[in-house]
Protein backbone atom coordinates (compact mmCIF):
# COMPACT_ATOMS: atom_id res chain seq x y z
CA UNK A 1 0.00 0.00 0.00
CA UNK A 2 3.02 2.66 0.75
CA UNK A 3 4.09 2.06 -2.56
CA UNK A 4 1.12 2.80 -4.28
CA UNK A 5 0.26 5.82 -2.07
CA UNK A 6 3.79 6.91 -3.11
CA UNK A 7 3.12 5.97 -6.92
CA UNK A 8 -0.18 7.91 -6.79
CA UNK A 9 1.66 10.93 -5.46
CA UNK A 10 3.70 11.04 -8.00
CA UNK A 11 1.58 10.54 -10.88
CA UNK A 12 -0.76 13.24 -9.53
CA UNK A 13 1.69 15.75 -9.72
CA UNK A 14 3.30 14.54 -12.69
CA UNK A 15 -0.03 14.91 -14.32
CA UNK A 16 -0.43 18.19 -13.31
CA UNK A 17 -3.81 17.38 -10.80
CA UNK A 18 -2.50 19.84 -8.76
CA UNK A 19 -3.09 22.61 -11.10
CA UNK A 20 -6.92 22.35 -10.59
CA UNK A 21 -7.50 20.25 -7.80
CA UNK A 22 -4.62 21.87 -5.36
CA UNK A 23 -2.39 19.15 -3.29
CA UNK A 24 -3.74 15.59 -3.10
CA UNK A 25 -6.34 14.78 -0.43
CA UNK A 26 -6.10 11.58 1.90
CA UNK A 27 -9.88 10.97 0.19
CA UNK A 28 -8.54 11.31 -3.40
CA UNK A 29 -5.91 8.28 -2.52
CA UNK A 30 -7.91 6.49 -0.59
CA UNK A 31 -11.08 6.40 -3.38
CA UNK A 32 -7.78 5.37 -5.54
CA UNK A 33 -6.89 2.80 -3.56
CA UNK A 34 -10.23 1.24 -2.95
CA UNK A 35 -10.59 2.50 0.97
CA UNK A 36 -11.82 4.79 2.95
CA UNK A 37 -9.60 7.45 4.23
CA UNK A 38 -9.50 6.27 7.71
CA UNK A 39 -8.15 2.83 7.03
CA UNK A 40 -5.80 4.15 4.41
CA UNK A 41 -4.55 6.16 7.22
CA UNK A 42 -4.26 3.53 10.24
CA UNK A 43 -2.85 1.13 7.26
CA UNK A 44 -0.22 3.30 6.79
CA UNK A 45 0.48 4.40 10.51
CA UNK A 46 0.36 0.82 11.26
CA UNK A 47 3.00 -0.12 8.10
CA UNK A 48 5.27 3.14 8.60
CA UNK A 49 4.10 5.16 11.85
CA UNK A 50 3.12 8.06 9.88
CA UNK A 51 -0.10 8.94 8.54
CA UNK A 52 -2.26 9.54 5.28
CA UNK A 53 -1.31 13.61 5.55
CA UNK A 54 2.29 12.69 6.68
CA UNK A 55 2.72 11.09 3.75
CA UNK A 56 1.18 13.36 1.75
CA UNK A 57 2.78 16.46 3.44
CA UNK A 58 6.36 14.96 3.40
CA UNK A 59 6.02 14.44 -0.61
CA UNK A 60 4.57 18.07 -1.06
CA UNK A 61 7.91 19.28 1.10
CA UNK A 62 10.22 17.26 -0.78
CA UNK A 63 9.36 18.80 -3.80
CA UNK A 64 9.18 22.09 -2.93
CA UNK A 65 12.97 21.39 -1.70
CA UNK A 66 13.59 20.50 -5.19
CA UNK A 67 12.06 23.54 -6.69
CA UNK A 68 13.92 26.13 -4.36
CA UNK A 69 17.09 24.73 -4.97
CA UNK A 70 16.89 24.21 -8.36
CA UNK A 71 14.86 27.41 -9.30
CA UNK A 72 15.04 30.89 -8.84
CA UNK A 73 11.20 31.24 -8.38
CA UNK A 74 9.78 33.28 -5.47
CA UNK A 75 8.38 31.49 -2.38
CA UNK A 76 4.80 32.25 -3.26
CA UNK A 77 5.33 31.11 -6.73
CA UNK A 78 6.52 28.02 -5.73
CA UNK A 79 3.85 27.82 -3.52
CA UNK A 80 1.09 28.17 -6.53
CA UNK A 81 2.78 25.58 -8.62
CA UNK A 82 2.60 22.88 -5.92
CA UNK A 83 -1.37 23.64 -6.05
CA UNK A 84 -1.35 26.13 -3.10
CA UNK A 85 -4.03 29.18 -2.50
CA UNK A 86 -2.17 30.88 -0.20
CA UNK A 87 1.24 30.43 0.00
CA UNK A 88 1.26 31.53 3.62
CA UNK A 89 0.01 27.94 4.60
CA UNK A 90 2.44 26.57 2.35
CA UNK A 91 5.19 28.36 3.98
CA UNK A 92 4.19 26.88 7.46
CA UNK A 93 3.84 23.89 6.30
CA UNK A 94 7.51 24.02 4.98
CA UNK A 95 8.71 25.25 8.21
CA UNK A 96 6.58 22.77 10.58
CA UNK A 97 7.95 19.84 8.79
CA UNK A 98 11.29 21.39 8.32
CA UNK A 99 12.36 23.55 11.34
CA UNK A 100 12.66 26.58 8.77
CA UNK A 101 11.30 28.79 6.40
CA UNK A 102 11.42 28.05 2.20
CA UNK A 103 12.94 31.76 1.85
CA UNK A 104 15.37 30.55 4.90
CA UNK A 105 16.22 26.78 3.45
CA UNK A 106 16.47 28.67 -0.18
CA UNK A 107 19.14 30.92 1.31
CA UNK A 108 21.56 28.08 3.66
Amino acid sequence: MVSTVERLLKDYYHEGRFVTSGPPSIAYLASACAVSPSYLSDLLRNETGRSAKDHINDFIVEKAKNLLLSTNEPVSGIAYTLGFNYPHYFSRLFKSRTGVTPKDFRNN
